[in-house]
């Protein structure tokens, strides 16, 4: 495994592989990988001849008073899940390279990037939309493994790979958990013992509004929506975002149930800590 911190290294190392004829396999992170991020890794070997994981805390998806500077970071063991994965190159670039004083171009998405995630942090997906347009730009993959969990933003990503006619195909893995049931992410390490207690209120009332669905037959939004209210609301130390009927594909909200199509969703603060989770419907 090598680690390639110039872009001018890592655009050197894509071009070669594609006149080589390789397939390129890409998993964009902010590091503090978990089991998630390695899942995804697993996903797209199999499809891939070469593998490039990027480690890199944007810091255009923060917006004003967020966590860019306590993102945990822990590049070492970062390295090490890596090496027992055999990724075959970690970009780890500069921040000052990667937006220089004088860079004035974004990327910004405008469908379905407005609701949801992108109505509580207006400029975040502007942030992933552009920073991800330029990692795509440096490694040229074939394939990009994305997680579910973070449902909004695999929509974006695949609206701007098909929008701007980059030549990538998304493989989308699912939602892994803690064995509570909390959807991994790298804010979990923030919440304390009461925190979690809440934090583990999201899964529940997904789970309560799916067998409502699935059991019930229930189809009308409004009757799930107020299932996942009812759970989420019996947690003291959580403020709830959003809690809603999206269909999969554009994000909007659902009128009516269909099996295939709909899927839950949640955003929530558990105290200062804001937590998102999904799951699909049928």
């Amino acid at each position: 495994m090598e680690v390639i911190t110039p872009i001018k290294e890592i655009q050197q190392l894509a071009l070669r592989l594609e006149k080589e004829g390789k397939k390129i396999g890409f998993v964009p992170t902010m590091g503090c990988l978990h089991d998630g991020h390695l899942s995804l890794i697993d996903l797209i070997r199999e499809r891939s001849d070469i593998l490039i994981l990027s480690i890199f805390v944007n810091p255009a998806q923060f917006g004003v008073g967020e966590d860019l500077e306590k993102y945990p970071r822990n590049m070492e063991r970062d390295l090490e899940l890596c090496g027992q994965r055999k990724v075959d190159y970690i970009f780890a670039p500069q921040t000052d390279e990667i937006y220089p004083l004088e860079a004035s171009t974004y990327v910004s998405e405008e469908g379905v990037s407005r609701g949801l995630c992108g109505e509580a942090r207006p400029t975040h997906f502007k942030g992933v939309a552009t920073i991800c347009a330029k990692l795509f730009n440096l490694v040229r993959p074939s394939y990009v493994a994305l997680g579910q969990k973070d449902a909004q933003q695999v929509v974006v990503l695949k609206r701007m790979i098909l929008d701007l006619h980059f030549p990538i195909e998304v493989v989308t893995g699912p939602t892994i958990r803690e064995q509570d049931g909390l959807a991994m992410s790298s804010r979990n390490s923030y919440l304390n013992d009461r925190q979690r207690q809440d934090a583990l209120l999201i899964y529940r009332s997904l789970l309560a509004g799916k067998q409502l669905v699935d059991e019930k037959g229930i189809r009308n939004v409004d009757r799930v929506r107020a299932e996942l209210m009812t759970v989420l609301r019996s947690g003291s130390l959580i403020r709830v975002n959003y809690a809603e009927v999206v269909d999969r594909e554009n994000m909007k909200p659902e009128k009516e149930i269909e099996l295939g199509r709909s899927m839950l969703v949640i955003a929530v603060w558990v105290d200062k800590i804001r937590l998102i989770d999904n799951i699909p419907l049928g």
